[in-house]
């Protein structure tokens, strides 16, 4: 398994705002859309047939000044659903991580760290505001995406890494065997 470029992940991404500030050596800042409130009624079960997502209602966002080209949520503590600007597109043999950008965590704010696979459209995270409140600005830079591929070869060293380890193993068992 191999990272991607910052600009090899790009290229798997729609709706990135400002390359030139997003895309980095190995990774692309992902950037706020939408804030949702999270209703505390979803529900899970064992076989999908009783699942029920939580409902979202949208967080009104607003200007601080007149003059402001973008607009801020003000969120107190608790859990909210942010929808990403962007929307991904994986190859096959590729898996992707989100992680928290290292500001958003000394704001007093995380969201989880998610590993994905295929098609997205559009990205989404749980946001933990743990501060008594936390501004965010629209377009806020907040994740961290990272691409990885599979190398075609990786599977079969790895096959071959576990069958000579269990040819050790066995081999390892009969001395034992033969020494008692």
């Amino acid at each position: 398994m191999r990272p991607l470029s910052g600009k090899e992940t790009a290229a798997r991404l729609t709706g990135i705002i400002s390359t030139k500030h997003q895309v980095h050596a190995y990774s692309v800042d992902l950037t706020v859309g939408k804030i949702y409130s999270v209703d505390p009624t979803g529900q899970v079960d064992f076989g999908g047939n009783e699942y029920s997502p939580a409902n979202r209602s949208a967080i009104v966002s607003y200007r601080r000044r007149a003059e402001d080209n973008y607009e801020w949520w003000d969120l107190g503590r608790g859990t909210y659903a942010v929808i990403f600007n962007e929307a991904m597109k994986l190859g096959e043999n590729e898996i992707a991580i989100v992680e928290p950008e290292d500001r958003l965590l000394r704001a007093g704010a995380s969201h989880p760290t998610s590993w994905l696979r295929g098609q997205i459209a559009p990205l989404e995270t749980l946001l933990f505001v743990g501060a008594l409140s936390m501004l965010v600005k629209q377009n806020a830079r907040i994740g961290r995406l990272r691409v990885f591929r599979f190398d075609s070869g990786a599977a079969s060293e790895s096959s071959a890494t576990s069958s000579a380890g269990q040819t050790t193993a066995k081999k390892d068992a009969a001395k034992k065997r033969g020494n008692r």
